[in-house]
């Protein structure tokens, strides 16, 4: 914690606080025949944030893990909204299928004109995939990466379009930042708000690199702390968790339409044009943690991901 301990700001935090209590701006500008991405679309975030972009005329591209909800969403958009609605299988604990769904957005004809990274999990008990990967980094941080990378070229080509991560304030929990050596926690004692942290900070991390990437293109990358919103997150944990939950979290939690609302904002509205690399309790920039604004880590991290990712540049 050293190396960032003395660029903590107790101001910042306050201000985190304050944000809490903000409403998010609206934007109601249409936003028809325009293509937009959205990964775990099926419930909670993903799915108001689907039915938002619908009801102002955009076509949804979903990518979910489960076949028969993803043909039951595409059908409740088609019939409500009068939109296109397409989707993807893939289960983002498996890098082959992600690296799959990839490839076929990457040879899409159409442009993208937002992606927004919503897929994730939250465990409180350390679980490697089958690519020997923690859950959460691999869900959260990894495949989002991987796509994104793989869509660099389209974006630039593209001249224009709009990243989004569905990120947290949660990203705070890792206090002293990521330990590259020990991204699967072989090494320490896990914990859930450490696991999940540290797979939101490498999101955020991501987008300064990406930024750059992007400089002068047209093509934005941002990142965004959804509010505490009931979804069905967290589910898969055990029944201690799920009554805490239950009893706690969810009690003053808010209808996740309050953050599609941010998305849709974020994703259209005309004031962010050009805005990039920038984290925002949802409609609200706001500075994120210390370790979150690292240049030398993120390279360090872009390095591995390419490795991880089974990425040649």
């Amino acid at each position: 914690m050293d190396k960032y301990f003395k660029q903590y700001q107790w101001s910042d935090l306050f201000e985190f606080l304050r944000n809490e209590k903000l409403t998010p701006a609206v934007c109601t500008e249409d936003f028809h025949d325009r293509l937009v991405i959205i990964s775990g679309a099926t419930s909670g975030i993903g799915l108001e944030t689907a039915k938002k972009y619908a009801s102002h005329g955009a076509d949804i591209l979903s990518i979910n893990r489960s076949q028969e909800k993803s043909v039951h969403l595409c059908q409740m958009l088609e019939e409500e909204y009068g939109v296109k609605c397409s989707f993807l299988i893939a289960d983002f604990e498996r890098l082959a299928e992600v690296r799959g769904a990839a490839r076929k957005l990457a040879a899409l004809e159409r442009d993208i004109a937002v992606l927004i990274h919503n897929a994730g999990s939250f465990l409180t008990h350390r679980r490697l995939t089958g690519d020997n990967q923690e859950v959460m980094f691999q869900t959260i941080y990894l495949s989002s990466f991987i796509i994104n990378y793989q869509l660099k070229e389209k974006f630039l080509q593209q001249g224009q379009g709009r990243i989004i991560f569905v990120n947290s304030e949660g990203h705070r929990f890792a206090i002293s930042g990521l330990r590259l050596e020990d991204l699967d926690w072989h090494q320490r004692r896990f914990s859930g708000s450490k696991g999940y942290g540290s797979a939101k900070l490498a999101q955020l991390l991501s987008t300064l690199y990406f930024k750059d990437l992007f400089s002068g293109s047209g093509v934005t990358i941002n990142a965004m702390h959804p509010g505490n919103v009931k979804t069905n997150m967290g589910q898969n944990n055990g029944p201690f968790y799920k009554w805490m939950k239950k009893t706690f979290i969810d009690r003053n939690a808010k209808s996740p339409e309050i953050s599609a609302e941010a998305l849709y904002f974020l994703g259209v509205d005309s004031s962010l044009e050009g805005i990039s690399g920038k984290f925002f309790n949802l409609t609200t920039q706001e500075v994120p943690a210390p370790p979150a604004l690292d240049l030398e880590a993120a390279k360090a991290l872009w390095d591995v991901s390419l490795d991880l990712g089974g990425i040649e540049e």
